[in-house]
């Protein structure tokens, strides 16, 4: 957190006559931040790495990708944010999860390359310090990268009155990841006949939010209000379930089987606009919508706010959150690699021969109610 200091004009006898305007009179509170820095330092040290040791307070953060195990590594970066899903954290006061999906969003951006997270850092920014709220805040960005596997090595927080609403804050997330450079995705030998594989989503992972916010708005519908799908929770709780992480299984079906030829992780723009960009002209993803295992809460969303079914497509994720491109000769071994990881991959179709730019060609029907 930077910090200034007030000065007395040249002839002034301000310092003479009492205290001067401080920092804090502005709105920052620069104690409040060094509290902060004391509460987070526990949990970055967890996040500690080879490569890293997961200390914060310098200037800078230092990675040592020799120390990682790398030979001729290519340096891959993503930033993001959680876009709208910020403010059902801030209003229903719940903060200890929206850092995961800020991780997350940055780190299965990095796996689709084939490069595995290695470090992270965040971008906090508020009217006024609230270091508790802080705290759940980097609490859940530590425990996404614990669950990605990378270390939290530094931040920013920056205290901004007249620029924030009071309670309000905003987040944005850097990760860097390394891939050796023969093992770059996606491969060039992308082809019809490839099979496509699906991994289910936890929810609505962090994209949409504002057409999500508007539902419930017109439906009149309370955050604190028990959820209109599934049970036990309230609805805001459920529609914060964070974001899955898929780096871990997704980086052991790398290592157990070499047919994998590409990722893709479904977020704004969903199925119909993110498998394309992992494909080569010339051909297209023939997706069986049938075989998508639709959510309750997309179900839900349709049904309420009378979403049409290409609109849910290129807007939601529908249940499917990361995809993947396998040559149809080892399908059964990435599935079995997946499966070994914890995570159940669907078989949603295949690659196909089509004219001009790659996309995406849906058959059949989404499973809406």
């Amino acid at each position: 957190m930077a910090g200034v200091r007030a000065t007395p004009a040249p002839g002034s006898n301000r310092m003479n006559q009492g205290k001067g305007l401080s920092y804090r009179e502005a709105g920052v509170d620069i104690d409040a931040g060094n509290r902060l820095v004391d509460l987070i330092k526990p949990l970055t040290r967890a996040t500690a790495r080879p490569g890293a040791d997961g200390k914060i307070g310098g200037f800078g953060g230092v990675f040592d990708l020799k120390a990682a195990g790398y030979r001729d590594p290519l340096l891959v970066a993503a930033n993001d944010g959680v876009g709208t899903k910020l403010k059902l954290a801030i209003d229903t006061g719940k903060h200890d999860t929206i850092g995961i999906d800020l991780v997350a969003m940055s780190v299965n951006d990095l796996v689709v390359q084939g490069a595995e997270p290695l470090l992270f850092l965040d971008y906090y920014a508020t009217g006024a310090l609230n270091v508790e709220q802080a705290r759940d805040v980097v609490a859940g960005i530590a425990a996404g990268c614990r669950e990605a596997g990378c270390a939290l090595i530094g931040g920013e927080t920056a205290e901004m009155p007249g620029l924030y609403a009071g309670g309000d804050y905003d987040l944005a997330g850097f990760a860097l990841g390394a891939v050796e450079r023969e093992a770059l995705l996606p491969r060039n030998d992308i082809k019809a006949g490839d099979v496509i594989l699906g991994i289910p989503a936890s929810g609505v992972h962090s994209n949409g939010y504002s057409l999500v916010r508007k539902v419930i708005a017109d439906a009149g519908l309370k955050l604190d209000a028990p959820t209109p799908f599934g049970s036990g929770r309230s609805l805001g709780e459920a529609l914060l379930t964070p974001t899955k992480i898929y780096v871990k299984a997704a980086l052991a079906a790398l290592k157990a089987t070499t047919g994998i030829k590409a990722f893709a992780h479904i977020t704004g723009g969903g199925l119909t606009e993110n498998i394309p960009r992992v494909l080569p002209d010339g051909t297209a993803a023939k997706i069986l919508l049938e075989r998508v295992p639709v959510l309750p809460v997309f179900q839900w969303l349709a049904k309420t706010g009378g979403i049409a079914e290409n609109e849910m497509l290129r807007t939601f994720n529908c249940g499917i959150g990361f995809v993947v491109v396998v040559d149809a000769a080892q399908a059964d071994a990435a599935i079995a690699a997946f499966a070994s990881a914890g995570e159940q991959a669907v078989r949603l179709g295949e690659i196909v021969p089509a004219s001009g730019k790659a996309e995406t060609q849906f058959s059949g029907q989404l499973a809406l109610g």
